[in-house]
C-alpha cells in the first residue's frame, strides 16, 4: 500500500499567482544538448518532452540562455523574438498532454561556452585545471543582463508557457554573483552577504515586472538556488564533499537569501540539491536536512520544490514527509518517463531504476543527451555498456 505521503503527490496545488497543477510532481530541469545550433528547438527536444509530459503537473525546462554569450552549445535560447516559434512548439508539446510548462531561463556567466565572450561577477576562472579567466562585468553590462531575463520572460509569454523560472543554482551567472569565491566586487553587487544578493533579486523584479506587464494568465516566476557550496576558491559545485579553509555559499546565507526571496512575489523556490537526505555539511543542525531546514524557516511563506536522489515511491515519500508541497524528479524520469502513473497504479515494481545501452530511441533520448550520459560515469546508472 502506498504511503499517506506519496498519496499526496497525486493531489492538485495552486500556486500563489493562481497557477493549477493536477498533481504535486514536477520534472526537474536538465541539460540535454540537443536544441539547434542557433538556439532553436529541435524535433528530438520535443519528442524528448513530450514523452514525459503525461505524469508530471509541472515540466522545468532545460535551462535556456537569454543572451549569447551566456548559452552553452546544445542548449536553447531565449535572447531574441525569431526564437519564439520554436518555444511555443515546446510549450505545445508539454502542455498538449496535461502538464503545466516552465521555462528556465539562465545566463552560464564563466561556463558560458557559446561565444569567446567569456564573463563573470569578477575576473575569477571556476576550480578546475586550465579553466579561462573571465572578464569581470562592467554595471552598464550586468544592467543588460537583467533587461535580457526580463525579455525572455515576455518570450516565454508570447510563446504560451505557463511560467519562468530563474536558474540561481549550479554555478551560473545569478550564483557566480552571489557566492563569496566568484564574486569579489566591491561596488553595489558585492562585498558583502547583502550587496551579493543584488544581481539575482534584480533579475528577480525585472521578471516579475514583466510578467505583471504582459501576462493574461496565471504566470508563474520560480527561483531555484543551490544552498551550499564547496569550499574551493572558484567552485561551483552545489552538492559535494570537498572542502578546505575557503568558504563558499554557506546554509547561514542561502536561509538569509531565502528570507528575502520569500518576500519578493514568488511562486517557488526550487532547491538543487543531489540527495534531499543530506544535512549542511558545516555547523550543527541537529541531524535535519537542508530541505527540512528551508521548509522551517520560509515554506510558510513560499512554496518550496524538493529535488535529489528520489527514484521509488518510498523516496518520494520520505522526501514529503519534510512538509515540501512540490516534488521534483531529474534522473528518475529521465529512466521511467511513466513513473507518475505507475506510482499511481501501484505499479511500483515495475519502475526502472537503471538504463541499458539500447532503451535511447524507447525513451527518446536525444543522442547528444545519450552521449553525455555516458560520459558522465555514475550519474545515471546502466545496466550494461
Amino acid at each position: 500500500m502506498m504511503k499517506l505521503a506519496a498519496q499526496s503527490l497525486f493531489q492538485s496545488y495552486e500556486l500563489p499567482s493562481g497557477l493549477k497543477l493536477e498533481n504535486r510532481i514536477v520534472m526537474a530541469p536538465m541539460t540535454h544538448m540537443s536544441s539547434k545550433a542557433d538556439g532553436t528547438v529541435s524535433d528530438a527536444e520535443l519528442a524528448y518532452y513530450a514523452r514525459r509530459s503525461e505524469g508530471p503537473g509541472l515540466i522545468i525546462t532545460a535551462a535556456t540562455w537569454v543572451l549569447p554569450n551566456g548559452g552553452i552549445p546544445g542548449a536553447p535560447g531565449a535572447d531574441d523574438d525569431d526564437k519564439i516559434p520554436g518555444l511555443r512548439r515546446l510549450a505545445a508539446a508539454i502542455r498538449e498532454r496535461g502538464a503545466k510548462a516552465i521555462l528556465q531561463l539562465f545566463h552560464a556567466g564563466r561556463q558560458g561556452t557559446r561565444t569567446g565572450d567569456l564573463v563573470a561577477p569578477s575576473a575569477v576562472p571556476e576550480a578546475r585545471e586550465g579553466a579561462a579567466v573571465p572578464r569581470a562585468l562592467e554595471e552598464h553590462e550586468i544592467a543588460e543582463i537583467v533587461r535580457a531575463f526580463g525579455e525572455a520572460a515576455r518570450r516565454a509569454i508570447t510563446a504560451g508557457f505557463d511560467g519562468v523560472e530563474v536558474h540561481g543554482a549550479n554555478g551560473n551567472l545569478t550564483h557566480q554573483f552571489f557566492s563569496p569565491l566568484s564574486n569579489k566586487r566591491q561596488d553595489r553587487y558585492g562585498g558583502t552577504l547583502e550587496r551579493r544578493m543584488t544581481f539575482g533579486l534584480a533579475v528577480v523584479d525585472e521578471v516579475l515586472r514583466i510578467v505583471r506587464e504582459h501576462a493574461d494568465r496565471p504566470f508563474a516566476v520560480g527561483y531555484r538556488l543551490s544552498p551550499e557550496e564547496r569550499d574551493m576558491p572558484g567552485g561551483n559545485s552545489a552538492d559535494t564533499p570537498e572542502a578546505n579553509e575557503a568558504p563558499g555559499i554557506t546554509m547561514e546565507d542561502t536561509l538569509a537569501f531565502a528570507d528575502v526571496l520569500a518576500t519578493r512575489g514568488l511562486d517557488y523556490l526550487h532547491i538543487s540539491l543531489t540527495d534531499f537526505r543530506n544535512p549542511p555539511r558545516r555547523g550543527s543542525w541537529g541531524g535535519k536536512s537542508r530541505m527540512a531546514i528551508l521548509q522551517e524557516r520560509v515554506g510558510h511563506l513560499v512554496p518550496l520544490i524538493g529535488v535529489g536522489a528520489v527514484h521509488t515511491a518510498e523516496d518520494a515519500a520520505d522526501a514529503m514527509e519534510s512538509g515540501i508541497p512540490l516534488l521534483a524528479l531529474g534522473r528518475e524520469l529521465l529512466m521511467e518517463p511513466d513513473w507518475a502513473g505507475k506510482v499511481r497504479d501501484g505499479l511500483s515494481s515495475e519502475i526502472r531504476t537503471t538504463l541499458s545501452t539500447s532503451d535511447r530511441e524507447r525513451l527518446s533520448i536525444p543522442e547528444p543527451m545519450w552521449r553525455l550520459l555516458l560520459s558522465i560515469p555514475g550519474w545515471s546508472p546502466f545496466e550494461d555498456k
